[in-house]
């Protein structure tokens, strides 16, 4: 029997162009840290989203942990989270010895629920404890509902970090993705929709702030002849090497999200008029780049669970996931303070629970895709 290539949920997919900014790095002699292309990427970031300034740095977990310096998060203080999401969305604010509070998903966009929000809110504000930042994650491509959430942190005066890590690309009422809160933060893990192998971006209006950013990333070296450090900094900024792939994978990242956006239809159309399978909403007035497609799957009516499907399309060679697991769930955070959507609805376990990301890799064949489709349709009709 001929074993069957991989299908990979979401691989690198690179443009051709990236061996011209290496090969120049080269040329020049810039293969430590900083230098030309990471100026550019930068600049050339900030202008396709729309912010006036960009910082490159090492990993979009980075980029978070970076944002939450900026804003004085320390020992002690609270910050709010996104409970359905990857650790690295609330690992720095570990970093800063701070407390995290998470909040519950709502089911228009899977993303944070401004009714838990609000509620988490009106607690801290009795309690006299507000919190120092509310981490805003954009899910599988999806924008969250910015205009509720950022009028309850406006009246509370608390700021956002908008983890747009899995969204470079989407569009919330005609405006870029990560551009909403006091600071965005991207990604471009081997996994993302472009990729720098590892990197990360901040992004800003506030320009001061992103210079300190800088600073804080360049290990916090004072402006002297001699190394002299008056706080401390991170080994943070990324290479002018991987900045380099990042500007070509830039010039490509419309086209990738065109293909991604294709891919989910092809499996809307595909598996999508069955009862009992719901895909992620788009809401309305946004644009998802559709990083990864997902579903969930009425247990009950199909008699499966998305582990069936999982390990069937496994048996196949092709690697599919389940839904993030929710951060309250997680045992490293066992005890942590968890808002959910309703006193009696917690949106993010019920997805969890029924969830299941798809192969969405920009450079899937239609071949692939059928494959990934005709195991599927298998294993629920088991």
């Amino acid at each position: 029997m001929v074993n069957k290539s991989r299908i990979y949920l979401s691989p690198p997919h690179m443009s051709g162009n990236e061996q011209k900014y290496i090969n120049e790095a080269f040329e020049t002699n810039w293969i430590a840290p900083l230098g030309p292309n990471v100026d550019a990427f930068e600049k050339e970031l900030a202008e396709y989203v729309g912010s006036k300034g960009a910082a490159a740095v090492s990993s979009g977990t980075a980029a978070i942990h970076l944002a939450l310096r900026l804003l004085d998060v320390k020992k002690g203080d609270r910050v709010f989270c996104s409970s359905l999401t990857f650790i690295a969305s609330a690992n720095p604010i570990l970093y800063q010895e701070a407390e995290p509070v998470f909040i519950d998903s709502e089911p228009d966009t899977w993303n944070m629920s401004p009714l838990a929000l609000e509620r988490a809110l009106e607690e801290a504000k009795c309690e006299g404890k507000l919190p120092k930042a509310v981490i805003v994650v954009n899910l599988y491509g999806q924008s969250a509902k910015m205009d509720e959430i950022l009028a309850i942190c406006n009246q509370y005066n608390v700021p956002v970090v908008e983890d747009a890590a899995e969204s470079l690309g989407s569009t919330y009422k005609g405006k870029k993705s990560g551009t909403f809160g006091k600071f965005g933060i991207y990604s471009f893990n081997g996994n993302k929709i472009i990729t720098t192998s590892g990197g990360g971006m901040l992004v800003s209006d506030d320009l001061e702030a992103l210079q300190k950013a800088r600073f804080l990333a360049t290990q916090a070296r004072d402006p002297a002849p001699h190394y002299q450090h008056s706080q401390i900094g991170y080994n943070y900024r990324m290479s002018n090497i991987l900045a380099g792939i990042g500007r070509a994978q830039l010039e490509v990242l419309d086209e990738r999200v065109k293909a991604r956006r294709a891919i989910f239809d092809r499996y809307v159309q595909a598996l999508g008029d069955i009862d009992g399978i719901h895909f992620m909403p788009e809401l309305e007035g946004t644009m998802s780049n559709r990083w990864l497609t997902t579903l969930t799957i009425d247990q009950q009516k199909l008699d499966v669970t998305p582990m069936d499907i999982i390990n069937a399309l496994a048996e196949e060679n092709i690697e599919a996931r389940p839904v993030w697991k929710p951060l309250h769930l997680q045992p490293v955070f066992e005890g942590i303070k968890y808002y959910p959507h309703h006193e009696n609805w917690s949106v993010s376990e019920e997805l969890f629970e029924n969830g299941i990301c798809l192969p969405s890799g920009s450079n899937m064949t239609v071949e692939e895709q059928n494959r990934v489709i005709d195991v599927f349709l298998k294993a629920i009709q088991r």
